[in-house]
């Protein structure tokens, strides 16, 4: 059966195309930060086409298929957790299915599996749009399915997560049988071979397509975000509301297509700098800018003092890429450092982590980075909030902010063109330093436990305090995330010696207690635990359980037959 099915894919997708030796297939079956398993093989299709009949032959086979775009998800949602399957794992790779078609005079998108956010940020600009996300994930090569399937993002507040009602996806229903459902909203034909055909060839006209179906944005989350008084959390993977089909769908079925929304390029933008000692001051801040102001601001990222010292030393390489080769390269740095790190560690008389500790170094021989004054504020202040408005809410910002700050401890001032754009880097990169310190002080770090949590929007308590006994096992705490939403990332490096799968579920009970959701936009993958609406959706979307099993720690058996994981 194995050999048939290898056979069948070759001749499918061609035999460079379907990857079967252990060095090949090791970087898609390794999670970008968490988890790792074998595969019977990697297959890499060129075309919808040729995807709808490798996922035929998959089925036919009763193996277990796992659907990959880019893999840069930080909870091993994307590869196989494990060798404790009850079938063979099957990866379908979509790198190579990279294309997008603007419709409607470029307020909409149609996406195949293989595009990236930076690929769509690059397509969009001379149209004066933009995607939903331009900064974070779009810097390492992230695709746009990714985003949907997780209802990642957010922290553009005017725009929200990722979110679609329009694909087109496959799905095998409760007796087996795979079926290719258009809701994509464009009349494509009828069989799977004649809608596929057409949707890679784009062949479809204005008239085809029904402009009036559903949201290909969350339209609502502007005013959802305005609550501020609302005992719940403005966004979180798993929230009911934004759980339809694609959207948080995490790969329990395979997606061909999805249209989206774009957004008009803001323009006179400007990005304010604010520091102060005092917590409850970045609190008035929030519920004022949100409440008030006549638009919501395009965002509000925070971050605290140790996070910025982290980030300036271990993030620095990442920020002068970024600065000065512009994001469309980062996608292509990264694949270059995967495979230097592939032959590194193949010949075994390198130290672990090699490039990092190079690049690491490397980067320590380049003058400070940051500019003058939002290195002044570090020194004076323990949170810094970076606050971008429109063109439109300068006025009323500045007017607000002076009047605020007559009276409050902190301070703020209004960037140049040059700090706002360095200050939304800097913070950008804390996301990658606890990675960066972990790799060069592996003899003092056990690992990091890595948390995205949203906190209730009336939450004024946002401050973490951990009890003595976690915190005598952590180094460095490192806080960070999108302030006007409430969702912070919280990553921990434990010192060495300690159980970090122990500290992290220590850390689960305390934001129980606290009232807040977790995973908030990277998925629960095979690291977090799905709660009771979460797996009923992933259970609904694949009933037999073909598609990536075992996300949320449910079972990775054929139809949940593994005893232990009924849904409670």
């Amino acid at each position: 059966m194995k050999t048939s099915l290898l056979e069948a894919l070759r001749d499918i997708v061609g035999r460079r195309y379907v990857l079967t030796r252990e060095s090949a297939t090791r970087r898609y079956r390794t999670g970008f930060r968490f988890g790792a398993g074998k595969a019977l093989a990697v297959v890499r299709p060129g075309s919808v086409v040729e995807q709808w009949n490798v996922l035929q032959a998959c089925i036919d086979a009763k193996v277990i298929v796992i659907a990959q775009a880019s893999n840069t998800g930080l909870t091993g949602g994307s590869s196989p957790d494990g060798d404790n399957y009850d079938r063979d794992v099957v990866i379908v790779s979509m790198s190579r299915m990279k294309k997008l078609f603007v419709i409607n005079r470029g307020q909409q998108v149609v996406c195949l599996p293989g595009s990236t956010l930076d690929q769509l940020e690059q397509t969009l600009k001379p149209l004066g749009r933009e995607p939903h996300s331009v900064i974070g994930a779009s810097c390492i090569g992230a695709s746009v399915f990714g985003g949907v399937c997780n209802n990642s993002g957010g922290a553009l507040v005017q725009r929200g997560p990722a979110y679609t009602q329009l694909a087109i996806f496959a799905r095998v229903d409760d007796s087996g049988h795979l079926t290719l459902v258009n809701h994509l909203g464009i009349e494509l034909g009828h069989t799977p071979e004649e809608i596929l055909g057409r949707l890679e060839n784009r062949a479809f006209t204005d008239a085809d397509i029904d402009h009036d179906t559903g949201a290909a944005s969350d339209r609502d989350y502007k005013q959802h975000v305005r609550d501020t008084d609302a005992g719940t959390p403005a966004r979180f993977n798993a929230d009911p509301q934004r759980l339809y089909e694609a959207s948080g769908s995490a790969g329990k079925i395979m997606l061909f297509a999805l249209r989206l929304d774009t957004f008009p390029v803001e323009k006179g933008a400007k990005v304010f700098y604010v520091g102060t000692n005092k917590s409850d001051e970045l609190t008035d801040i929030r519920c004022h800018s949100l409440r008030k102001f006549t638009d919501v601001p395009i965002s509000g990222e925070y971050l605290h003092r140790d996070a910025f010292d982290v980030s300036e030393k271990y993030g620095k390489d990442m920020f002068l890429a970024i600065d000065w080769l512009g994001t469309a390269r980062i996608p292509g740095l990264f694949a270059l450092k995967t495979r230097f790190d592939s032959f590194f560690n193949r010949l075994g008389i390198f130290p672990s982590h090699f490039t990092d500790r190079v690049m690491q170094a490397a980067s320590q021989l380049f003058p400070s980075h940051l500019p003058k004054r939002i290195k002044e504020y570090r020194n004076k202040y323990e949170h810094h909030l970076i606050l971008k408005v429109s063109a439109s809410s300068l006025k009323e910002t500045r007017t607000f902010l002076t009047d605020f700050f007559a009276s409050a401890t902190g301070d703020f001032f209004e960037c140049t063109e040059e700090e706002g754009r360095k200050a939304f880097l800097h913070r950008f990169a804390a996301a990658g330093a606890a990675v960066r310190y972990r790799a060069v002080h592996g003899k003092d770090v056990e690992d990091i436990v890595a948390l995205d949590i949203a906190l209730r929007r009336n939450d004024r308590d946002w401050v973490e305090t951990l009890p003595c006994a976690i915190d005598k096992k952590i180094s460095i705490k490192m806080y960070y995330g999108h302030f006007l939403c409430h969702v912070f990332h919280q990553d921990y490096i434990v010192k060495k010696g300690n159980d970090c799968v122990a500290v992290e579920r220590a850390m689960w009970d305390l934001l129980d207690e606290r009232g807040a959701e977790y995973p908030a936009e990277h998925n629960v993958g095979h690291l977090y635990r799905a709660k009771p609406d979460l797996a009923s959706f992933y259970r609904e979307l694949d009933p037999c359980n073909c598609f990536n099993p075992g996300l949320g720690g449910d079972s990775k058996f054929a139809r949940y037959r593994e005893a232990g994981h009924e849904l409670t």
